[in-house]
């Protein structure tokens, strides 16, 4: 059952409230306006989220956000009268009506203007006037007005409408010759032939079509010919201007370009995907330069630590564990058994081999899921090092295992089950495997680091497929936070003059407060957490592409398929590094303080995980973000490959027993 008014008050909150919006008067009003009742039927349900959505004759209901902010700009106010050209669905003008004396709206389509009237006489909205014309040419009886609002792009601001305004009106619109991306433009009167402009930035909407605006051919109507507005530069142009074209990964100058990140703390790397090739070979070219140069010795990724500690002791030379299972055979497996982390963690192998335990770089897992594999990890070690321990540690854990062959279902199961009790023996079994630090260490420092981050991964685990139940940000933000803690022990192990790398997915590296995460979601991540508690001493690298192959299944747990990318979307920061036409560029988000305001407006970001579905990009693999702040610097690759996952093809000869990839 939908719950629409407790939809529309969190629209209101999040997505408006939170992204700027403090007028009281609009609040209120958007919180009475039902959204539900201006969107075709079958869209009710979407009518709260901040998107777009379709409605007759090739229009769109625009995004409240966007309703919000024009209405802001307008700063209407109790008593004005307000003209808007484009009533579209008729929510806008119905919004202002809440706050105005009274609104002239207009609407170029016959069927629009008469679903927008009898949507406005069903709500009892008597102040809206409602005409079928060219809204270019705006309402002259009816006129000055306060404030215009027009929901349609223009090649320039209509003169027509701008002399509609009176002394001291404000005329709201989007402008640009280019009529799948423009600015919106602010035009105030401030005098009898004066006026005054300001830029607000980029947006995207449907054309203005009239006589002071488009012709139907999409040229410029020649009768009465707006003003026009000079372009600004172009951003692409501005990034082309500020790229540095990455050589070959092979190439040592590739590394040496990211030696400006050489004095951080903490240094994360991200990716677009989960199974792009040329992500997992940049990181790896970045990183073998910051463990060869720069002293990085913790190589830190989003893997399960079981999996990645049988890695580690192949890359430091250890033996493997007694009865260890061969790691990262779950799903999704090419997400770290492939070619390209098989030449990474040969590399580490041998960049090893002639130093000391405290010289060599280490590979751990931050990431949260291999619950079972956790709790085989410390049982193993407490056998060893005190079996009185081990028997009590599988007394506590007996309450999970029924749920380690599929821990997800723990959270359904946890509601009924007494969970408050198992969760309290499990914290207190990591209590006490803590507790016993120095006396582990003293027997095996390097397994005591290994036990014991097992035991902190179980506590956080039962608690993950809890809450996993209940849905919402908690889930995901215990587990960024795990990661982040998982993190802050390895550094803390490794001294004070430690310094890590780490390999995860943007949605995780890239500051979650500058994402629709954060602003909408509530949601943080481990990029967030490293700025708040390194501050200038970490550095946050995205990755992206524009088109070409991934590695990626249609659904949890089914087939790896080597799906097309599609190009990128037009609204996307993607779009505009792909129309610089420079194949392959490092950007660095710090340098162009005018690039940087410029690319500061929110835009389109892609994010594909393991799952891929092209059929519904748009909706599953997009959401709003400022790229300068969720970032420090920005890798761009125009068109990648997908990962080659490892196959009895790759197997090898003579390969050392620890070989963690053995087929």
């Amino acid at each position: 059952m939908l719950d629409l008014p407790r939809a529309r008050d969190r629209m209101v909150n999040v997505h408006i409230g939170r992204r700027g919006i403090r007028d009281r008067e609009i609040l209120q009003a958007m919180r009475e306006v039902p959204r539900e009742a201006f969107v075709d039927p079958g869209f009710e349900e979407f009518a709260y989220e901040d998107g777009p959505l379709p409605i007759a004759d090739g229009q769109t209901i625009s995004q409240p956000y966007i309703v919000a902010l024009m209405i802001e700009l307008a700063a209407v106010k109790a008593g004005d009268h307000v003209l808007e050209v484009g009533t579209g669905s008729g929510y806008a003008a119905a919004v202002m009506s809440r706050i105005v004396e009274q609104v002239y709206t207009i609407e170029r389509h016959p069927g629009l203007a008469e679903t927008a009237k009898r949507r406005f006489e069903r709500l009892g909205y008597e102040n809206i006037a409602v005409r079928t014309g060219d809204g270019t040419k705006g309402w002259p009886e009816a006129a000055p007005y306060d404030a215009i609002v027009v929901a349609a792009s223009g090649p320039g601001a209509p003169l027509a409408l701008q002399e509609q305004l009176d002394v001291g009106g404000r005329l709201v619109i989007p402008v640009g010759d280019d009529l799948d991306s423009q600015r919106l433009l602010k035009v105030t009167r401030t005098g009898a032939a004066t006026y005054s402009e300001e830029d607000f930035g980029g947006v995207r909407f449907v054309a203005l079509i009239g006589e002071q605006g488009w012709a139907e051919s999409g040229e410029i109507a020649e009768v009465d010919r707006p003003l026009r507005h000079p372009p600004p530069v172009s951003l692409p142009d501005m990034i082309a201007a500020a790229a540095e074209p990455l050589p070959d990964f092979d190439d040592p100058a590739f590394g040496d370009m990211f030696d400006r990140f050489a004095d951080r703390r903490v240094v994360l790397l991200g990716e677009a995907s989960h199974g792009t090739s040329e992500f997992y070979r940049a990181r790896a070219a970045i990183t073998r330069r910051l463990i060869e140069k720069h002293g990085f010795t913790i190589v830190a990724v989003e893997a399960d630590w079981p999996d990645a500690a049988a890695i580690d002791r192949y890359v430091r030379h250890r033996k493997p564990r007694a009865g260890a299972v061969a790691p990262f055979q779950r799903f999704p497996t090419w997400m770290w058994r492939n070619t390209d982390v098989a030449a990474f963690t040969d590399w580490m192998r041998h960049h090893n081999e002639k130093l000391g335990p405290s010289r060599q770089a280490g590979f751990y897992g931050l990431d949260i899921y291999n619950m079972s594999g956790s709790i085989e990890a410390v049982l193993d070690y407490l056998d060893r090092v005190d079996p009185q321990a081990a028997k009590i540690a599988r007394e506590r854990y007996g309450c999970l295992t029924p749920w380690q062959s599929e821990p997800s279902t723990y959270g359904r199961a946890a509601l009924t089950s007494g969970y408050q009790e198992c969760e309290q023996a499990v914290l207190e079994q990591c209590r006490d495997l803590l507790a016993r630090q120095l006396d582990y260490a003293r027997q095996d420092g390097n397994d005591f680091l290994d036990a014991a981050q097992n035991a902190r991964l179980i506590a956080s685990a039962e608690r993950y497929y809890r809450i996993m139940y209940y849905g919402g940000a908690q889930s995901w933000n215990l587990r960024d936070t795990h990661m982040f803690e998982t993190l802050e022990h390895l550094l803390d192990a490794n001294g004070p003059n430690s310094k890590a790398v780490v390999w995860a997915h943007n949605s995780h590296i890239g500051d979650a407060r500058y994402t629709e995460m954060g602003v909408v979601r509530d949601e943080l991540n481990i990029g967030q957490l490293c700025r708040q508690r390194f501050g200038d001493k970490v550095a946050l690298v995205g990755l992206g592409t524009h088109s070409g192959t991934v590695a990626a299944a249609s659904g949890w747990g089914e087939e790896m398929k080597v799906k097309q990318v599609r190009p990128s979307h037009a609204d996307s920061y993607e779009r505009l590094c792909h129309d610089c036409r420079i194949p392959r560029f490092l950007l660095d988000l710090k340098r162009d303080e005018a690039l940087r305001e410029r690319l500061l407006e929110r835009r389109l970001e892609r994010f594909i995980g393991v799952i891929y579905r092209p059929e519904t990009e748009l909706r599953s693999h997009y959401a709003d973000a400022s790229l300068p702040q969720q970032f420090d610097a920005f890798v761009w690759f125009d068109k990648t490959t997908a990962v080659t996952p490892l196959g009895p093809e790759h197997a090898r000869a003579g390969v050392p027993d620890t070989y963690p990839f053995g087929l």
